[in-house]
Formats: C-alpha cells, sequence, structure tokens
C-alpha cells in the first residue's frame, strides 16, 4: 500500500515528509532537504542505523491521521 508520505531518517530522528522522492528511488537521498510533517526543514541521513532512531512523535501522529489510525496514545489505552 502506498501513502502520500514517505519515512526520512533526519535531525537524529525518524521523521515523515510529503516531498517527492527522486524518480527511480524509494528514499531520500543523503544529505536531500526536506520539509517534514512535523514543519522542520532537515537534511536526510542515508545510513544504517539512521532507520533505528526515535520516530519524531509529531510525525507519527500525522502519518497515523493520514492513514487513518489510531493515534500511539489511543492504541495504549486499548491494551
Amino acid at each position: 500500500m502506498s501513502h502520500p508520505f514517505t519515512w526520512v531518517p533526519a535531525a537524529n530522528e525518524r521523521h515523515a515528509s510529503k516531498d517527492p522522492v527522486s524518480q527511480g528511488r524509494i528514499q531520500y537521498a543523503e544529505g536531500q532537504s526536506v520539509t517534514t510533517l512535523c514543519g522542520q526543514m532537515v537534511e536526510a541521513c542515508d545510513n544504517e542505523l539512521a532507520w533505528l532512531w526515535w520516530t519524531c512523535p509529531t510525525c507519527d501522529d500525522e502519518t497515523r491521521a493520514i492513514v487513518g489510525v489510531p493515534l500511539r496514545t489511543e492504541t495504549s489505552e486499548l491494551s
């Protein structure tokens, strides 16, 4: 399933952005400037460990709203 956003490790967190990804790529290139769903302008980091960084809470909330799934606080209340 395709969504209108792409995850991007940047600024020591995993963010999400609606900026277009270069043709032929599935993620942003190292150093590419993108605007995140939390409103930051960041440079993409493309290394193995960057994908293990914490997820930006605001980007997480925004992507969940786009996809139509409950926010994390709502899902933790279900357990």
